[in-house]
């Protein structure tokens, strides 16, 4: 059962992509497919904190009497997660190659492309939201490459074979 997936930002209409398209153009160190990816991946991410803090909340873990405004919030440390798990459902060990091929080296450089979408007036930000949030947050390598482990289907029941010739049938 795949996770469901919006559809990708540049199949939506292209009045919602022509902001992204200037604001790309107004720094040309990015891709169009970094600020597209960064819409879609604040989506889900902004759903997946908010059933987390619906799930808190009826653990009795979760604070009473937020706005809908706070559920909306998302922080840079939590867009960054939210990002690397869009990342490796969409894109696999391949996403570091992926995020490189749009110019994002560091997440950091994810703090600018949020920035520069706040300076464009098509995201807000809080007083408290700064792009050191965006800094030393992961290693793409490490966290898309070095980490990645793959599905195997449970139906299948199968098991990965180590490495190396194949077993000699008797």
């Amino acid at each position: 059962d795949r996770p469901h997936l919006p559809p990708p930002a540049l199949e939506r209409p292209v009045s919602h992509i022509a902001p992204l398209r200037a604001v790309a153009r107004s720094d040309s160190r990015y891709r169009l497919e970094a600020y597209t990816f960064l819409y879609d991946a604040l989506d889900a991410t902004v759903r997946l904190i908010a059933d987390r803090r619906r799930a808190e909340a009826e653990d009795g873990e979760g604070e009473d009497g937020e706005g809908e405004s706070a559920d909306r919030h998302v922080s840079g440390q939590e867009l960054l997660e939210g990002m690397r798990e869009h990342a490796s459902r969409l894109f696999g060990p391949l996403a570091a190659q992926v995020w490189r091929s749009w110019g994002v080296r560091t997440t950091e450089d994810w703090g600018r492309i949020v920035f520069n979408l706040v300076d464009a007036e098509l995201l807000r930000r809080q007083d408290s939201d700064s792009i050191e949030d965006f800094k030393g947050g992961y290693d793409f390598d490490a966290v898309f490459v070095d980490a990645y482990a793959p599905l195997l289907p449970t139906e299948l029941d199968a098991v990965p074979r180590p490495f190396g010739p194949p077993p000699e049938d008797e």
